[in-house]
């Protein structure tokens, strides 16, 4: 089966796991559309993946959650759904135009009142939530500029309490990470990222490959012990 037939079936499979298990919701389709009016790239999760972060913040009974890549705020919304009325996300974006569609986003969600936005480089920005003495976040969603996975790691686990649950996500980049002579960047940040959490003992993880409508890629998984 070539890589085309492949994906088909992928998408097929995803299309009949959100048309059984994801009711429809305007809010969500618009959050997309918008993003594609604005010319964005098409780098949201797919919608079960979504789902599927909004599970793991309930099961992990998080309140209070950190994002690192917004985008058009599509995860975000997932996110903060998932936290409820009483709790707080903030998300990270670098680029302005990004960060405006999302905050637009936010707006017809009616989620404005539990997502804190902030404009910046992620790696300032977390430098300054350290530096305001931030509580630990329950929750880290580390889904932006893949080589500065392992500064982004550093500095979560700095924002981090025991229990935290830190999730990666593109770590596989289509096969990628498991090639040794990669001189990719993208690549190389997420070997390093892989490295640093398999030498850390405050960390227990694992890791796991998806197929799907977003092709070949996976997550990382990781709960921080002490």
């Amino acid at each position: 089966m070539n890589q085309e037939t492949s994906q088909g079936k992928w998408s097929a499979v995803d299309a009949y796991f959100v048309d059984r298990l994801l009711p429809a919701d305007s809010v969500l389709d618009e959050a997309l559309a918008s993003s594609e009016r604005a010319g964005m790239p098409a780098h949201a999760v797919a919608p079960n993946q979504g789902k599927l972060l909004q599970l793991l913040v309930q099961m992990a009974n998080a309140k209070r959650v950190l994002e690192l890549g917004t985008l058009g705020g599509y995860s975000t919304i997932w996110l903060a759904r998932g936290v409820g009325a009483a709790g707080s996300v903030v998300t990270v974006e670098a680029n302005p135009v990004h960060a405006e569609v999302a905050r637009r986003n936010f707006t017809h969600a009616g989620l404005s009142g539990r997502i804190d936005l902030r404009l910046g480089q992620g790696v300032a920005v977390l430098e300054g939530l350290l530096a305001e003495g931030t509580e630990p976040f329950d929750f880290i969603f580390i889904d932006a500029d893949k080589p500065n996975n392992p500064a982004y790691l550093e500095l979560s686990l700095k924002l981090s309490r025991p229990g935290t649950v830190i999730v990666g996500d593109n770590v596989v980049r289509d096969g990628a990470v498991a090639n040794s002579a990669s001189t990719d960047a993208n690549v190389l940040g997420v070997q390093r990222f892989f490295d640093l959490i398999a030498a850390n003992p405050r960390l227990s993880a694992t890791a796991i490959q998806t197929v799907g409508s977003k092709g070949y890629d996976g997550f990382l998984l990781a709960r921080v012990l002490e």
